[in-house]
């Protein structure tokens, strides 16, 4: 019979415990969310049926050069959030605008024009440029920038943005995101504070204390933008509703 060293058979055991456990830590941390995407049908989203449509698991908005948009449309989920974790996966085609985002805690805004939301947005780019940041749609416009940690005030002039760190670096943070390639994003947010993460990477995380314009509810929407032809789609969206008692947002 042959002896096994007692440091080999440890480390055996340590390799099989951790792939054992893989499976229930990942139904943990999936634990309080729900789905709002049934993966064949729009049931429960509100868009232009022109744009927007649902197949095999995938939510598509698909533009074209012969009729291009004239402004920004939404697919609008019919429901509210407060404090949340939301996520998804994307896919942005790698032509044309290439400009998408997820709204939340927005709103509609009929007088601009049909499916037009305004609120927070964390952006989604197919050159990444923009990729990650949180965006103020027809609002206060850029509020953080891929990299930032920031603070939001009331300004003599509109919103004061004040910079206090760092949660990564730009260019690390989307090292490996390539359009036409399913990357995964999460937003949460709790209280004042909201986070943006990218393929598990945070890319902003911003604390809102600009009283006047801060939002604390409202509409989740995806974005599929006016110009040249574009493709976006979305898939895998779920959605966790968090009680203000339970903790902050989840950590980087």
């Amino acid at each position: 019979m042959r002896i096994f060293p007692l440091r080999s058979i440890v480390a055996f055991a340590l390799v099989w415990a951790l792939i054992g456990a893989r499976p229930v830590l990942a139904e943990q941390d999936e634990a309080g969310f729900r789905p709002l995407f049934d993966g064949k049908t729009l049931e429960g989203w509100d868009g232009d049926p022109a744009l927007w449509q649902a197949s095999d698991g995938v939510i598509r908005s698909v533009t074209t050069d012969d009729a291009p948009l004239e402004y920004n449309q939404f697919l609008i989920w019919d429901g509210e959030v407060g404090d949340f974790v939301l996520r998804l996966e994307f896919r942005v085609a790698d032509r044309g605008v290439g400009n998408s985002g997820v709204q939340y805690r927005s709103k509609r805004m009929p007088d601009a024009g049909n499916w037009v939301v305004g609120g927070y947005q964390a952006d989604i780019e197919r050159t990444n440029k923009h990729m990650g940041i949180l965006y103020e749609e027809r609002g206060r416009g850029i509020l953080a920038n891929r990299g930032e940690k920031v603070e939001l005030t009331a300004g003599p002039k509109g919103v004061k943005k004040q910079v206090v760190g760092k949660v990564g670096d730009p260019a690390e943070i989307v090292d490996g995101v390539r359009a036409g390639e399913w990357q995964t994003l999460e937003v949460s947010a709790v209280g004042n504070e909201l986070v943006h993460k990218l393929n598990g990477r945070t890319t902003v995380r911003v604390v809102d204390n600009d009283a006047a314009h801060a939002a604390q509810r409202g509409i989740v929407a995806l974005q599929v933008h006016k110009g040249p032809a574009m493709q976006i789609e979305f898939r895998n969206i779920r959605l966790k509703d968090i009680a203000r008692n339970d903790g902050a947002v989840s950590n980087e």
